[in-house]
């Protein structure tokens, strides 16, 4: 069996995520070349070492440098803050290494430009972790779109609502910090949606934003395990400055002449992982709830009067996509095997020569969407989606 060695630079939320998919990728699929857990890579070491016995990797390092120069390392993944994927990215290319990069692909457009250069010069694989593109009840969706079935597209709705920092005094974690972020809800959450749009109707054609920062100072971080997913933390006395967006709002006008409106806010209450999106076409309609991810609801205009209405499709049948490598149909599937999936798809690509989906280019897609909307909120006008891929 040919195998592909990983090197892993992060080891928190995502590096986590990312360890679990390249451990049950295996036994879930008939995979053509196996994943081997070779280095994961961090900052610190204490708490590194505890995640590279508990992950199951089989070195640990605390210079991303030395991993991305080892010559018996084939694949970067990158789940470190947005601020540091542009150098990682870029030596990891000039390495001739494959990249896997998490979303969003850069903390701001000019770098994830960067990066994209970068993976394009030195002609290397890359793929970005849009891990819920890869659910079956979305890929399900997908199918039911590209056949016709919702007909012309018309409308696009999507929110994506958590509420992690409702309690003012949640401290001052990196994701509100803007030299690290880039953005706040915005390239958090929205940067999701924004690609299921692109995925599902269309590119982007123009948008119109609003945003607020609720709470403008929280208590400075005392971070006591470097193992916490980046969500939880405990507070000091001293505070420091929000330099983010708590939420934001968008309108869009989309190429193929469908509207959207978009929504990411982390002061939802009650909501944990909110993310719900409704497509209305011609010919029917599809709703999709993250919390409900093995569900999709499917309207189709073309049923008898009397039967009309949505129906619930458990999208966990052989025929759905992915579904057939998991459980008998009905057993259902959770948030983390998403990037199973994700991670299946990248190494049967690889196999096959060719560059994953979605990659580098979509994240710059992406990302040319979010910097379009907070020039909107600046500006108070809608402003044209200008794409330099």
């Amino acid at each position: 069996m040919k195998t592909m060695n990983v090197g892993l630079i992060g080891y928190k939320f995502m590096g986590k995520a990312h360890s679990h998919a390249y451990k049950d990728a295996g036994i879930f699929f008939d995979l053509p070349i196996l994943p081997v857990m070779k280095v994961i890579c961090g900052r610190h070491p204490v708490p590194l070492k505890a995640a590279q016995e508990r992950f199951g990797w089989e070195e640990c390092e605390t210079d991303w440098k030395k991993v991305v120069s080892r010559d018996d390392i084939d694949l970067i993944d990158v789940t470190t803050p947005p601020n540091e994927h542009k150098n990682i990215v870029v030596e990891a290319a000039k390495a001739g290494k494959i990249i896997f990069c998490e979303k969003p692909l850069a903390s701001k457009l000019s770098e994830a430009y960067k990066m994209f250069e970068a993976v394009e010069k030195y002609q290397v694989k890359h793929a970005i972790c849009f891990n819920y593109r890869k659910l079956p009840a979305v890929g399900l969706a997908k199918k039911l779109i590209s056949e016709g079935k919702l007909g012309r597209i018309y409308h696009m709705r999507a929110v994506y609502l958590q509420d992690w920092i409702l309690d003012p005094e949640f401290p001052l974690v990196w994701r509100l910090q803007k030299d690290i972020a880039g953005s706040g809800a915005h390239g958090d959450l929205n940067a999701h949606i924004v690609d299921m749009a692109r995925y599902l109707v269309g590119e982007f054609e123009e948008v119109v934003g609003a945003n607020a920062t609720f709470i403008k100072k929280r208590p400075l971080i005392q971070e006591k395990d470097a193992l916490t997913t980046g969500l939880v933390a405990e507070k000091s006395v001293k505070t420091g400055e929000v330099t983010v967006d708590d939420a934001t709002l968008f309108l869009a006008r989309f190429s193929n002449g469908a509207l959207g409106s978009f929504e990411a806010t982390r002061f939802a209450a009650g909501r944990k992982n909110g993310q719900r999106w409704e497509i209305n076409g011609s010919k029917g309609s599809i709703v999709f709830n993250l919390e409900r991810l093995n569900e999709l609801e499917y309207y189709s205009v073309d049923d008898p009067a009397s039967v009309q209405g949505f129906r619930t499709i458990i999208a966990t049948d052989g025929s759905h996509p992915y579904a057939a490598n998991w459980w008998p149909a009905g057993h259902i599937i959770g948030y983390g095997d998403s990037f199973v999936n994700m991670v299946a798809d990248l190494f049967t690509s690889l196999a096959e020569n060719k560059n994953p989906s979605p990659d580098f280019k979509d994240g710059v897609k992406s990302q040319e969407v979010l910097e379009a909307v907070e020039k909107s909120v600046k500006t108070g006008r809608w402003v044209k989606i200008v794409s330099k891929v």
